[in-house]
């Protein structure tokens, strides 16, 4: 009787053990599943091959796969005619690209109908300039448009329905110049001001207007968090948006263009004490602010490139210290 028992008992623990495991399972798993997914859904940041040329004060441009580097302060402090060309695919750099017709530092740039436009900046060691270059890649050389109206560097330029605009920037002085290029009749027309002169901000097209975030209102590091943005259809500017948390100049911006999205992603910076990690994001459509992930190297004078084909920005070059400093930094922000 006895053994009948404890095989009666046994039989039971066993049918036991099998209920809870149907039971039990499902509901593990579904909570390893959701923390696995919640995981993923976080923004993150990756390191991409270093720049081989350590720089400051650049641009950038993509085509197709291929991020375009171009000029800026190398480590000697000398201003640079060189572009160094990234491709996302592979994760290799080449400088197969015909460097500057000219040395810049502070200039800037934007692509449109596979070829980029680089425009302003400043000629060794700070004399503004007002000349337009514009690169093609099918030919490998560059050519020179119709001088901009205003010299001046620390600009910022968009394209925005075929036409490229040239916004803000210093020449003796922070400016609210607003200057527009047509391509097609190689011409440049004067839009509405700025309201805010400034230089050294960030800026990103999102539905069809361009923000202009941050810089700075004078040559003594006077950092703004001003928020203004361009409409060019109706050819005025919004200036009751939500100021950026912080006050940073020497700023990078990147708009992103996934579906659904509207968010302008500013990244970096410096003040006189120090250089920023920070990467803060806008919605432009609802008009608020939220800290990202920030970057692991803080600088300013840096680069950040929005690629579609992989939803990332890459943040390129910058100098790690207030002034003149320079790093080779490629970090890869992955959008989530």
């Amino acid at each position: 009787m006895l053994l009948i028992h404890t095989l009666t008992l046994a039989r039971i623990a066993a049918v036991l053990v099998l209920l809870i495991t149907i039971f039990a399972l499902p509901i593990f798993m579904a909570q390893r599943t959701t923390i696995a997914t919640s995981a993923t859904t976080e923004s993150f940041w990756t390191a991409g091959a270093p720049m081989p040329t350590s720089r400051t004060e650049i641009t950038a441009a993509v085509l197709e796969d291929d991020i375009y580097v171009i000029g800026g302060f190398d480590e000697f402090g000398q201003v640079t005619d060189i572009v160094e060309v990234y491709n996302i695919a592979n994760n290799t750099w080449s400088r197969a690209a015909a460097p500057l017709p000219e040395p810049l530092h502070h200039t800037a740039a934007a692509s449109y109908n596979g070829k980029i436009y680089v425009v302003g900046g400043y000629t060794a060691p700070w004399s503004p300039t007002n000349r337009l270059f514009i690169y093609d890649p099918v030919q490998n050389r560059w050519q020179e448009g119709t001088p901009m109206p205003t010299a001046r560097g620390a600009l910022n330029v968009n394209f925005v329905n075929e036409t490229l605009y040239a916004i803000g920037g210093d020449s003796d002085g922070p400016l609210g110049s607003n200057e527009a290029y047509d391509p097609s009749s190689d011409t440049w027309s004067s839009k509405a001001a700025m309201p805010t002169a400034r230089h050294h901000a960030g800026s990103a097209v999102v539905d069809g207007k361009i923000f202009v975030i941050g810089g700075r209102v004078s040559d003594s590091l006077e950092n703004i968090s001003v928020n203004e943005a361009y409409d060019p259809q109706q050819d005025r500017w919004i200036t009751d948006l939500e100021a950026m948390p912080s006050e940073r100049s020497g700023i990078a911006a990147a708009a992103v263009s996934m579906v659904n999205s509207s968010n302008i992603y500013v990244f970096g910076g410096e003040e006189p004490s120090k250089t920023f990690n920070n990467n803060e994001r806008y919605d432009a459509r609802t008009n608020e602010w939220t800290s990202e992930r920030p970057m692991q190297l803080a600088r300013h004078g840096l680069a950040a490139v929005y690629t579609e084909d992989d939803d990332k920005i890459y943040v390129i070059g910058g100098g790690p210290h207030p002034g003149l400093s320079v790093s080779s930094a490629n970090e890869i922000f992955h959008i989530r």
